[in-house]
């Protein structure tokens, strides 16, 4: 009987040992499996740091050129405003009045200074555009201490004619001189008479012999 007592409790013992021994190794599963998610979680934390830190230093960097295009603009606006002055003089009040608008946009604090760089890259394409194709429009030029009502054609930036609106003189702007010089109206009269009105969408294209070159002074 006591064998058998015996027995029963070393078979108890075997049951609780193997049933620690299974709950035992269910949690070491259990820690490696924290383990591994720790680990994960760790590179998750990690990259994100990371990642945290590269937007810290492009909103720094973007922070920096936020205050670097301000001057930048207003220096290309200088640099515009000197080449208009010293360009033919044609479409001068729209010219300025564009650079006066951007500049103005500068101290606005609703806009952005990318806004105002994408402005003054416009003034820049608007500009180089000028260099191509003809205009004529009206308007009006000091010559001799008097101004002249007249009919400018503006031919890219190769010539800058201006025709009195009675076509009895016409001129051509001299940007060495900085002056207009008188055509011989017989020769020149027609021809920038009909080219103005080609400008103007009256008369169909054809060859015209201009005065792309300004006349030398006599």
């Amino acid at each position: 009987a006591e064998a058998r007592s015996s027995q029963a409790k070393i078979d108890r013992l075997a049951d609780e040992t193997r049933d620690l021994l299974s709950d035992f190794k269910t949690v070491m599963k259990q820690v490696d499996g924290l383990r591994v998610y720790n680990a994960r979680l760790e590179r998750q934390i990690a990259n994100q740091e990371r990642r945290i830190s590269d937007i810290d230093q492009s909103i720094s960097d973007a922070a920096i050129i936020q205050r670097q295009i301000p001057p930048l603009v207003a220096r290309m606006l200088d640099g515009l405003e000197q080449f208009i002055d010293l360009d033919m003089p044609f479409d001068l009040d729209t010219r300025k009045g564009n650079i006066e608008a951007v500049r103005a946009n500068l101290d606005r604090s609703d806009v952005t200074a990318a806004e105002a760089f994408r402005q003054i890259l416009e003034l820049y394409s608007i500009e180089l555009q000028y260099g191509r194709g003809i205009e004529a429009y009206s308007d009006t030029i000091a010559v001799e201490g008097s101004d002249r009502e007249v009919d400018m054609l503006r031919i890219g930036r190769v010539a800058l004619v201006a025709q009195t609106t009675d076509g009895a003189e016409t001129r051509a702007w001299n940007n060495d001189s900085r002056s207009w010089e008188v055509l011989s109206s017989g020769e020149y009269s027609a021809t920038v008479r009909k080219a103005v009105r080609i400008a103007k969408k009256q008369a169909t294209i054809e060859l015209l012999n201009m005065p792309i070159a300004a006349p030398e002074a006599n």
